[in-house]
This record gives structure tokens, C-alpha cells and sequence, in this order.
């Protein structure tokens, strides 16, 4: 739900203090020691804030994936507090429809596509949208073909990339779920657990399109990449097994859609059998 404006307007308020204070402390060994949240889920706004100002200069555009509503995303901080513009992409119609009554809409250079976004569409709608070349900041939060969208994007050559990853696999595995132009992550399997890809299979992704995984939120959802030729210090080239955070939430589910709460390890045993792509054999396998 929307929250009103002046709670909003506090909120940022508040975002400011904090993340100027954590700016002020630093610089971070580990990227989640500089987590805040304002508008993000979990810390991103501050990890965004805080490798912004580690790589600066860069181009004040950004373009998220996967937003709902974007009451709660990875950029409405960037986009409030920066200033930056930017392209919203999400397949909800009632998100994007209450997006656009946002005072935010006109108040910064915001567009937003409704699209079910594929690899055959990405740098399409990217394209059509005016955005081109050297961008600061992509975020993709798709629940499914993450890897598969962003190994495709070639329209637009991100400084920071922010990918969804899904824990459950594990920090060892190079994997992720085959592509599906159809992917939806509740149909895909009854456990919710089955998408997107393990976070050693984004980092070998990241390494060939020339990125550098730099770590991961401590909820261990997001992974974060700097473009290689950007790569600073104490930032460094991490692998999947050290970025690699174990998340805590509970989101299984049974076979007729309840809640099952599941922890650990305990979350992959729904899914054995299950076929992923290895990203090293090019090959699929199983879970």
C-alpha cells in the first residue's frame, strides 16, 4: 500500500541522514555494512548510495525490472534524493496504473513500461524507451528468467547491476532455472522456491559480460556487479561462494498453495529432481 505523502516525505528525509552518516563512516571491507533502507526492501538503498559514491562520475539514468506498484524498489531513492531518470518495467497493470497518479510521475523523468518482459523483448523496449549506451544502474528482480534477460540486454552497457538471485540453490552451484519465455515463477512449481538462477551462476554470467560480482544484501536476494573497468577500491572480484548469503525468509509452499515455512536446507529437498542449466557445461542437469 501507498503510503501518503508526508510519511513519504519523512521517510526520505530520514533516508538522508542515515545514509549520509554511513557514507561518512566508510570505506566498507563488505558491501552490507553499508546497508540502509528507506524505500528498498532490505539495505539496497544504502549499498546503492554507497557504491555511487565509490564509482562516481557516472550517467544519472537507471532502469529497474520488476517494480509492482514501486512503492517499495530498488531506485525510488535514486530517484527522490539523486534526482536520477529512469525507465520502470513490470506486467502489472494495477501496479504501473497506481505509479502514474504517484506525484513522483511528474515530478522526475520517470517512465514506466507495462511489459511481461523476455529475452526477446529486453533491448526492444529498452530501445523504444530513449535509453541507449552507458547507464548508471540496472536492477532486474523478475522471480525467474533473471540470469536469461540479462545475459541478453545489449542496448545498454550498465555501470552497476543489481540481480536478483535465489539462495535456495546455494553458494556453489553455477545454475538457473532453463529458459521460459512463459516463466511465472507461482506456476513453475507448487514449493515458490523454483527461479531464477544461484548467485555462482550470475557471477560467471558477470565476469563474461565484463562485470565483477561485488557482493550481496545481508537478506541474500541481491547480488551486486561493477563493471570491471570501473572496479575500485576496496571494491574486489568476488566469487559466488564468498558474495553468497544465506536468505531467511520463508516463502514455500505446499501443493495446494500454503504456507510451509521451510528453513535451510530443508527448502531444496521440494525441488530435487527438478532440471536447471549449469552455466559451466552449458548443459541442463538436476537439482
Amino acid at each position: 500500500m501507498r503510503l501518503p505523502r508526508s510519511v513519504d516525505a519523512l521517510r526520505l528525509v530520514e533516508g538522508r541522514r542515515e545514509i549520509a552518516e554511513m557514507i561518512r563512516r566508510g570505506p566498507y571491507e563488505r558491501i552490507t555494512d553499508a546497508e540502509v533502507a528507506v524505500f528498498s526492501q532490505f539495505g539496497d538503498d544504502g549499498i546503492i548510495q554507497y557504491l555511487i559514491n565509490l564509482v562516481k562520475p557516472l550517467p544519472d539514468s537507471f532502469i529497474e525490472i520488476g517494480v509492482e506498484d514501486y512503492s517499495e524498489a530498488n531506485t525510488r531513492f535514486l530517484l527522490m534524493n539523486n534526482n536520477w531518470q529512469g525507465l520502470l518495467m513490470d506486467a502489472s497493470a494495477a501496479g504501473l496504473a497506481r505509479l502514474r497518479v504517484d506525484p513522483l510521475f511528474w515530478r522526475h523523468a520517470l517512465r514506466a513500461e507495462r511489459v511481461f518482459v523476455t529475452r526477446e523483448n529486453i533491448n526492444e523496449v529498452i530501445t523504444r524507451s530513449g535509453f541507449k549506451g552507458e547507464i548508471g544502474l540496472l536492477s532486474i528482480d523478475l522471480d525467474g528468467n533473471d540470469y536469461w534477460v540479462w545475459k541478453a540486454i545489449n542496448c545498454v552497457q550498465p555501470v552497476i547491476a543489481i540481480v536478483e538471485y535465489n539462495s535456495v540453490f546455494g553458494p556453489d552451484r553455477a545454475i538457473t532455472v532453463p529458459y521460459d519465455p512463459e516463466f511465472v515463477r507461482r506456476q513453475a512449481h507448487y514449493s515458490n522456491l523454483y527461479f531464477g538462477a544461484s548467485i555462482s551462476g550470475l557471477q560467471r554470467l558477470g565476469q563474461r559480460l565484463g562485470y565483477a560480482l561485488v557482493g550481496s544484501n545481508s537478506a541474500g536476494n541481491n547480488a551486486y556487479f561493477v563493471r570491471s573497468d570501473r572496479l575500485v577500491q576496496p571494491l574486489r572480484a568476488l566469487a559466488g561462494s564468498e558474495a553468497h548469503r544465506e536468505s531467511r525468509f520463508r516463502e514455500s509452499r505446499d501443493r495446494n498453495g500454503k504456507p510451509t515455512y521451510l528453513d535451510g536446507p530443508a527448502r531444496l529437498e521440494p525441488m530435487l529432481g527438478l532440471q536447471v542449466w549449469d552455466v559451466d557445461t552449458q548443459a541442463l542437469t538436476t537439482l
